[in-house]
């Protein structure tokens, strides 16, 4: 039964204003409200606004306020809920971040605002996403007896007023929910997605889903030799997508109706997307903790792998992947990374048929199986590919490394580590050779030597070999008499001794090397004829080089 079908889509009157508690319900996000006055719950909300101290000071009126970063304790929350309350703001969501209840709800009250309190475990994102959702959603209406996140309840909805099967698919191709009203026409495409619950082309490759995410309303996807023509919507959260609606069309006579009503059904498709991920993301953490496990904890990595149904039979090898930007911290950040995992997981899913990928520490890991004849180049492509693709989603450079393959689970905390050594190395070459822009993707193998001379550099430095050798008295020597020495040894090294060539490489005359040589083995005992010496030397400054 659809209660008030028109109110549902065309949204409530100018009399029928958004109430801060209205907004709190459709959350559902474990909000606290700290606040003294529950008359404060029947403010009128407009609109969220997230805050940065930085940036200059606008209107907050009828606005609800994200406090991202604030601690209850600084002079600039105190300030935010002055100026919240000297504004006339809805509300302001804080986290605790450890605050007693009580200094809380005493600051709310000495400012006469609103307070919320959201889990210091929440997502910031996905907190932002919800809230703006719930402003319009809760002006948006909703259809009685569909509870939120009930994506098939809500597809069956949608089918009844535009006249045509629905199927809801989030952003990586899955297909949520799908209507099941009886007599309306479907094609071939519609039986197989619903059946796998799967696009059979994943969207980011898609040109009909590129269509419908080009566009900020409903479109129409003209019909083909094998499929019907449909109505298409990309469903949004501010900035955010979070999937889309497909209807096969009603027909010319109805396509501008169904058309209109999908465009107004768009924020109430939001609320329930939102809700419906909510309950994904428990999913979604319980695999992450899974992975975590599988990749630093051995002893119970095989009940890990049971648990995600994991074939390790042939081998596995984790691939990391990282975006280089200057702050990690920031929004954007969070959102970028986000849209990275999904990115991974979507070529992933692509290449292997299967995908397991899981974000922990700003970093996105997949496990990727070994498949076919040559599972290391089908590895080698499926970053390389993730990398072309990461323009898309950050102006920032993607690194990304994979580590060997792990013939047994027990082995993937070595192949995790392989990746992060790799990720790092890349990372430090494109700092010192000052690179940017572009993205850079390797296997392990790619840069094993210099990676085991890292190791080896790190062993003399902890042993404290180090201390006192001939390389420390050379840096000592040129640090205080402004000399070029260690230089000189590097490009003896470099040209294999040649006098000429080292002349060349340092720009210098051939007797000013000769003489700078002469020095090395008359100041610091330096034998250029003894092989251990000349290794011990080369190994040295190796070391150093690589991880300056």
């Amino acid at each position: 039964m659809v209660r008030g079908m028109k109110d549902s889509v065309d949204g409530r009157g100018q009399g029928d204003a958004v109430r801060l508690a209205d907004c709190i319900a459709l959350m559902q996000a474990d909000l606290v409200h700290a606040g003294p006055d529950a008359h404060k719950l029947m403010h009128r909300v407009s609109d969220i606004l997230m805050f940065d101290p930085m940036d200059e000071w606008v209107p907050v009126g009828d606005r609800i306020i994200l406090a991202v970063g604030l601690r209850c304790e600084s002079a600039d929350f105190d300030q935010l809920l002055e100026r919240a309350s000297a504004g006339n703001a809805a509300a302001v969501i804080v986290k605790a971040y450890g605050a007693p209840m009580e200094r809380l709800r005493a600051a709310a009250g000495r400012h006469g605002v609103a307070l919320l309190v959201a889990p210091d475990s929440i997502d910031w994102t996905r907190l932002v996403t919800l809230a703006r959702a719930s402003v319009v959603g809760a002006a948006a209406d909703f259809v009685s007896g569909i509870r939120l996140g009930d994506l098939y309840a809500f597809a069956n909805a949608a089918a009844s007023i535009t006249n045509g099967a629905v199927s809801i698919v989030d952003p990586l191709g899955r297909v949520l929910g799908y209507s099941t009203l009886p007599g309306q026409p479907i094609d071939e495409l519609r039986r197989v997605t619903t059946l796998s619950l799967e696009e059979i082309q994943a969207p980011a490759f898609d040109t009909d889903f590129k269509a419908v995410y080009d566009s900020p309303v409903a479109v129409h996807i003209p019909a083909t030799q094998e499929e019907m023509a449909r109505l298409a919507l990309a469903v949004r959260a501010g900035d955010e997508l979070l999937g889309s609606i497909w209807i096969i069309d009603p027909g010319e006579e109805r396509r501008e109706a169904a058309l209109s009503a999908l465009d107004k059904m768009a924020p109430l498709a939001g609320l329930h997307l939102l809700h419906a991920r909510s309950a994904f993301d428990v999913g979604e953490r319980r695999n992450g903790d899974l992975i975590r496990t599988l990749m630093g904890d051995p002893d119970h990595a095989s009940f890990a792998a049971a648990q995600l149904g994991l074939d390790a039979t042939k081998g596995l090898a984790v691939a990391a992947f990282s975006i280089v930007r200057p702050q990690t911290g920031s929004l954007e950040a969070i959102q970028e990374i986000q849209k990275l995992l999904y990115l991974v997981t979507t070529v992933c899913n692509v290449q292997f048929k299967s995908s397991h990928s899981a974000l922990i520490d700003s970093v996105v890991y997949a496990l990727l199986p070994c498949e076919g004849n040559d599972p290391r180049a089908a590895h080698r492509r499926v970053v390389a590919e993730i990398g072309s693709y990461a323009q898309t989603i950050s102006r920032f450079p993607l690194i990304a490394a994979v580590g060997e393959v792990a013939l047994a689970v027990e082995d993937l905390p070595r192949s995790r580590g392989e990746a992060l050594e790799t990720l790092e190395f890349l990372l430090r070459g494109r700092a010192a050779a000052g690179e940017a822009g572009g993205s850079a993707v390797a296997l392990y193998e790619d840069y094993r030597v210099p990676l085991n001379l890292v190791k080896i550099g790190a062993f003399i430095e902890e042993q404290g070999m180090a201390q006192q050798d001939d390389i420390a008295m050379i840096q000592g020597r040129d640090a205080e008499q402004q000399s070029e020495y260690l230089q000189t040894l590097r490009a003896y090294f470099q040209c294999n001794g040649s006098i000429s060539d080292m002349a060349a490489h340092l720009h210098v005359h051939n007797n000013t090397v000769r003489y700078r040589l002469t020095r090395l083995e008359k100041d610091f005992g330096i034998d250029f004829d003894d092989p251990q010496k000349r290794l011990w030397l080369w190994l040295r400054l190796a070391a150093m080089d690589l991880t300056a």
